[in-house]
């Protein structure tokens, strides 16, 4: 078994974090996104989206997607349990694991890959204008949010969840994306805090 890890970008490091939490250890292939290693044969031939992270396991079977690779592994390591447990903690998990991907990270990537003068070779076409229409779209989210963190300590609720996972990578990824928490977010500022000093956030 191996992952093919793209270092500093989003999703591999969602799929990092979340094998940190369960203490997992995967022999890690690096990839260099910058030098756009990812579209190359190693990666293109596993994955013709060429895209990261990729998991290869010892059969050859290949998984991609960050949330695909996350579940794969919770099904091998139930414990500590990151998709919610019982019918409706599993169900409020998926409800905010969806809401923090599509309403946050999504927007914050945009907003990256469209305006960031980097991404010119990704991102094609490039629309400066959609970049910045996703800005006050997260803006929005994270206040929404906000009223949320005020009655509980995670964003699906009592537990640590793969939902806080994907919020802490996109609050962390809106630094290079140029958005910045609004001060009036204490809760989830406090929140973000919490779950940044958590041995795994580091991964």
């Amino acid at each position: 078994m191996k992952l093919f890890d793209g270092g500093r970008a989003p999703n591999p490091r969602r799929v990092r974090v979340f094998l940190a939490e369960k203490g997992i250890q995967v022999p890690l292939v690096p990839v260099d996104m910058g030098a756009l290693e990812h579209r190359q044969q190693t990666v293109s031939s596993r994955n013709p989206l060429q895209r990261l992270p990729v998991l290869e396991l010892d059969d050859g079977t290949v998984i991609t997607e960050s949330v695909a690779i996350c579940r794969y592994f919770e099904e091998l390591h139930p414990e500590p349990a990151l998709f919610g447990r019982g019918a409706l903690g599993k169900a409020l998990v998926e409800m905010w694991q969806r809401r923090m991907e599509f309403n946050l990270l999504s927007c914050v990537a945009a907003a990256f890959r469209h305006i960031h003068p980097a991404m010119k070779e990704w991102e094609v076409p490039q629309i400066p204008e959609w970049g910045e229409a996703n800005k006050p779209k997260a803006i929005e989210f994270l206040k929404l949010l906000d009223d949320e963190l005020a009655n509980q300590e995670f964003v699906a609720g009592d537990a640590y969840s793969i939902a806080d996972i994907t919020g802490l990578i996109a609050i962390d990824f809106m630094k290079p994306a140029r958005i910045k928490v609004p001060e009036d977010c204490a809760n989830v500022l406090r929140w973000h805090q919490a779950i940044s000093s958590r041995p795994s956030a580091v991964a």
